[in-house]
């Protein structure tokens, strides 16, 4: 049997055959990196890979290469759920198959409370709403590719010292206004099949392990009804998190879930087996969904794979070009155009030009399979210029916290790259003296080893693993420094010298998950022209150290890093970078972060750049006043030089397209239209957490409230460096013409519509996101932030001199806030201001709506349920509804649509409307085998259907709506629906009268409508009764057609269950 099979499986007698053992393996995971096999019953194990910004596969240790995407802050950047959906589909959920995984553990939808988060670089966004947006976007995308997501970490894991105990200590009002928020738009839109809890706690008791926030929030107010499983080693009892709704514990390596813990807390009446097996089940469901989503994986040989193509590392240096802010541009210096600005000499400078910089640290970590830095793009970029520009490099300063790893530094004996890894067991379990009989060797390409658990299953549980090499030849004598650092303990010898001893006595620090050591460092002299041997000796027994004599072995994640560099004169480097920039027409300096100074397992300590990086800038920027700045971060960092130079561009962590993105935005082969996911700072001083942000005795004090990001730079008038929603383009835009629709108020729904005009008023198409804050009503008892991002919308590509009208609906969401004293969500009655711009602080228009009446609401609904028809302006004949039972027509000619027959479940592209075929044909299941990415610009249908054979729904008595217009009342109707909660409809029935010609139909505009809101409905019946022409029948059908086969090919339709077309033509008298 296929383990696939189980995609058919009867889970509720499955659960009844679960023995008590089997019950409680399934609830916690084996290995790191997978679920429980249950070959009896036939269920399958599952693997999950770590997938922030890409799909790493199941080994940090000589991993599949693999493609690295740019960091959740620059895909928040780009402010297009569009493209980050496109991403999550033809980029991250075919990794995931590549990798052999049926479950990304991604996205992270954290909040940035401070940018010296170690992870902020993982999450999307300051901002609730931003954030939200595009996380259900990457969950859409990924999940419409048959790969599960794991939404993480559910929730106030917003810093990293003492994660596992700090207790987030927070209003009611924070918690749900600011950090749930993302993850219940990302519930409400996309609906991920599984969240991962946090380390931490939230107001007292851990995530883990806390039923109001797993049961009574995710579980009955949103409706969750996937999988919830816990972060790697983030469980910390037995009973509490079993009672509590955890459903799966991981890892499975050193597990709390054990047979013999689990049966005694049965024994003990902490936990019942009737609650094992309802965590089993949820795991079970979840199994299920992962065999019917993606049947090649489970049934696949389990090898990981790296392909890449074309189209992929197009696709990668778009997302990374688009992301690219542009933070200043005084005298229009950028782009960069060699022959118009006479540029013959061009200098490169800067700690990140030539370095390995493309992601943060930690569980983001991979290994690229193809990577292109800044100094390469630049240069590949001047190419075509021939001789007539030279380009020169200094480094200047150093931007790395611990010694750079040598990956392109070493040799083999017979030549090739990297060196020999050996594995040794010891002489017993308990030995410390390894078998002179190697077990066996391998070539290594990587000096940061990080093993965790990819070693022989036959090694001893205390080993050696030694690593030989040989340092490529110098052409001088070079006095070199390298550093090592451990979890575990190693020595460094070259050409049989000691170098370092870190293995005598160690100093603790937080490498490799707080593991590991700190860098110790030695200084060698190579010789020129000489091939010097270097030799690391590591074993995995962690040495002594002052305070902490215990010598602990390193069974799940035993490291070693070796790295170095020339030893310099850091003065003489700073002035040789200096010389070359003054001798130059034009400077171009990277500078920034990188995995060591933002990772996962402790925080930044300051904002400022490594080192002397900000003196270095200063004094370039003194010298040559055509100098541009290019940084790398994940998060904030302050810059004092500002003022100092001309042009600046933040490129974040862009993953393996770093260079060629950077230089297409640097020569304007892309213009860029990134804006600020967070607030750049002055100082650090400024920022909201600042002086509560760390843990104090276990409690993080969020004393900031909901005053999180740009909201407390206005609450506090402080000015931002640069604010949030900032940046620039090579072209000009102007907002114009704000209105505001009636707003609609009906039970617990409202909503309105903002229109607005953007012109593109520079010489060259761009891009330019429209930015819609709203300020609540003041009340008695509560107070607001003073501008609250609600909308946003990206036009894309508008032509120099061209106007575009945009519409930006506006539901609930955008009027609620959080009532901690009847814990509801309140719609305050009052006038509501609109505030709409470019960025928080650029708002270029401004106007008010009124709610004549408020209301309380509370939860995600799962169905929705209306009776009220909607009816536009009725003529006296117009036709009875039983009328629409009706299939009359002839000659239907030549309309056409691509669907699936229910009987033989093929591709049917034939003229099939006639008399006979009219309401078989249509009464189809219609889902995608592989779903494209809609693309607004074209309406080619290329798409191919499935064969699965999905059940064909009849009857939807509940969770419908019916509208029913006559002529140019459908764009009316159309935009009422547009104010409710499409998203969670399951069924929508279309009536529409026709008098003229298709234009204003009804059903036109709500196809579009479903498209643009991506939303769950699942059966779509529309019912035309057309009083024209036989000529306008055979043109409404055809509209018609176009719009369903458009819809079809989007990424939505994988949730379309069935469609319905009845055609009624009333008898001629």
């Amino acid at each position: 049997m296929a383990p696939s099979d189980f995609a058919k499986a009867d889970i509720h007698k499955i659960v009844e055959q679960l023995t008590t053992d089997e019950a409680i393996l399934l609830i916690a995971g084996v290995g790191f990196w997978h679920t429980h096999a249950i070959e009896r019953l036939g269920i399958p194990a599952i693997k999950v890979s770590d997938g922030p910004n890409g799909i790493r596969g199941n080994h940090f240790f000589m991993g599949t290469p693999a493609k690295c995407l740019p960091s959740a802050t620059a895909l928040g950047a780009t402010f297009n759920p569009e493209l980050i959906e496109t991403v999550g589909l033809k980029l991250l959920a075919g990794e995931a198959k590549l990798r052999g995984a049926a479950v990304a553990l991604a996205p992270t939808c954290n909040i940035q409370r401070s940018p010296l988060g170690g992870r902020s670089f993982e999450s999307f966004s300051e901002d609730p709403h931003l954030s939200g947006m595009i996380a259900a976007a990457y969950v859409r995308g990924v999940q419409s590719g048959g790969i599960a997501t794991t939404i993480k970490h559910f929730v106030g894991n917003d810093k990293e010292n003492d994660r596992m105990a700090y207790d987030s200590i927070m209003s009611d009002r924070a918690l749900r206004e600011i950090y749930l928020m993302p993850f219940m738009l990302a519930q409400k839109y996309a609906r991920p099949w599984s969240f991962m809890t946090a380390y931490n706690r939230v107001n007292g008791t851990h995530v883990s392990e806390n039923p109001f926030i797993i049961q009574k929030i995710l579980r009955d107010e949103w409706k969750f009804d996937g999988m919830v499983m816990s972060d790697w080693f983030g469980v910390y009892s037995i009973d509490h998190s079993i009672n509590a709704g955890l459903d799966l514990e991981m890892p499975g390596t050193n597990k709390w879930r054990t047979l013999d813990l689990v049966k005694r807390s049965i024994g003990s009446r902490k936990i019942t087996l009737r609650t094992v097996k309802a965590r089993a089940r949820k795991v079970l469901e979840f199994v299920q969904k992962c065999c019917q989503e993606c049947p090649e994986v489970l049934d696949g040989d389990g090898q990981e794979r790296t392909v890449e193509t074309d189209k992929d590392k197009a696709l990668m240096r778009k997302v990374a070009a688009e992301s690219i802010v542009l933070l200043k541009n005084e005298g229009s210096l950028l782009p960069l155009k060699p022959e118009e600005q006479g540029l013959k000499k061009i200098a490169i400078v800067g700690g990140n030009a030539k370095a390995r910089v493309l992601s943060g640290g930690g569980s983001a970590a991979l290994k690229p399979s193809y990577f292109i830095s800044p100094y390469d793009g630049i240069v590949n970029a001047l190419k075509k210029f021939g001789d007539d520009v030279e380009v020169n490099y200094c480094e200047g300063a150093r931007a790395y916290m611990t010694m750079p790893t040598l990956e392109q530094e070493l040799i083999t004996e017979d030549g090739q790259p990297g060196w020999i890894g050996t594995w040794y067991s010891h002489l017993s379990d308990t030995s410390m003296t390894p078998a002179e009989k190697p077990l066996s060797s391998f070539p290594v390409d990587e000096t940061r080893i990080f093993i965790s658990t990819s070693y022989p299953e036959e090694l001893t549980t205390r080993w050696t693993l030694k690593l030989r090499g040989f340092l490529v030849p110098r052409k001088v004598d070079t006095p070199f420094e390298f550093g090592l650092m451990v979890a575990g303990r190693a020595k460094l010898f070259v050409d049989g010298q000691l170098v370092i001893d870190n293995w005598t006595r160690q100093r603790r620090g937080d490498s490799f998950f707080n593991s590991g050591t700190q860098e110790e460092r030695g200084v060698f002299t190579l010789k020129a022209h000489t091939k010097h041997e270097v030799l690391v000796e590591f074993c995995n027994v962690r040495g002594p150290a002052d305070g902490d004599e215990d010598e602990v072995v390193m069974d799940s994640n035993p490291a070693v890093q070796l790295g170095g560099d020339t030893v310099e004169d850091f003065d003489k480097l700073m002035d040789r970078a200096v010389a070359l920039a003054k001798e130059a027409d034009a400077v171009i300096a990277v500078v920034g972060l990188n995995a060591d100074w933002e990772t996962e397992g402790y925080d930044r300590t300051t904002l400022a750049l490594p080192g002397r990086t900000d003196e270095l800038v200063s004094k370039i920027a003194a010298v040559n006043k055509k100098t541009v700045v290019v940084t790398q971060s994940g998060s904030a960092i302050t810059m004092p030089w500002t003022d100092s130079v001309p042009s600046i561009l933040h490129a974040w962590y862009l993953g393996n397209a770093t260079g060629a993105a950077i230089a297409d935005v640097l020569f304007g082969n892309h213009n860029p239209s990134g804006k600020l996911s967070m607030t750049f700072p002055k100082s650090l001083e400024d920022v909201p957490s600042h002086g509560h942000f760390h843990s104090e005795n276990g409690k993080v004090r969020y004393a900031e409230d909901l005053y999180v990001g740009y909201k407390h730079y206005h609450h506090r008038k402080i000015v931002p460096q640069f604010p949030f929603g900032h940046g620039l383009s090579y072209t000009t835009f102007s907002l114009s013409s704000l209105k505001l629709s009636a707003p609609f108020v009906g039970g617990t729904e409202c909503g309105f519509v903002a229109t607005v005009t953007v012109t593109n008023t520079g010489a060259i198409s761009g891009s330019e996101v429209v930015q819609l804050y709203i300020t609540l009503p003041s009340t008695p008892e509560y107070t607001h932030p003073v501008l609250q991002l609600r909308a946003f919308s990206k036009i894309q590509e508008l032509q120099p001199g061209k106007a575009m009208e945009v519409d930006i609906p506006l539901d609930k969401y955008a009027v609620s806030y959080w009532n901690d004293k009847i814990h509801s969500w309140v719609v305050e009655k009052g006038v509501y201001g609109v505030q709409v711009g470019v960025s928080s602080e650029n708002i270029a228009l401004e106007g008010t709506v009124e709610l004549k009446e408020g209301f309380e609401w509370n939860g995600l609904a799962k169905h929705l349920s209306f009776t009220t028809r909607l009816v536009g302006p009725s003529p006296a004949n117009k036709p009875k509804v039983d009328e629409l039972n009706s299939t009359t027509l002839t000659n239907p000619e030549t309309a056409t649509l691509i669907m699936q027959r229910p009987d033989t479940h093929k591709t049917c592209p034939a003229a099939l409307l006639n008399e006979d075929t009219l309401g078989d044909i249509f009464e189809a299941c219609v889902v995608l085998d592989s779903p494209r990415g809609w693309d607004s610009t074209s309406t080619q249908t290329s798409a191919t259907l499935d064969t699965r054979r999905t059940p064909f729904v009849t009857n939807h008595p509940e969770h419908q709506y019916d509208a029913e217009a006559v002529d140019d009342s459908g764009m009316e109707v159309a935009q009422m629906l547009s104010w409710l909660t499409l998203p969670a409809l399951k069924h929508l029935r279309l009536r529409q009268k026709f008098k003229a010609e298709v234009e204003d139909s009804l059903v036109v505009e709500v196809i579009q409508l479903i498209r643009r809101s991506r939303c769950e409905i699942k059966a779509l019946q529309l019912h035309l009764y057309p009083s024209v022409s036989e000529e306008g029948i055979i043109s409404i059908l055809k509209e018609v057609a176009a719009s369903l086969e458009g819809l079809i090919e989007s990424a939505y339709s994988r949730r379309l269950v069935h469609i319905n077309l009845n055609l009624s033509q009333k008898p001629k008298v």
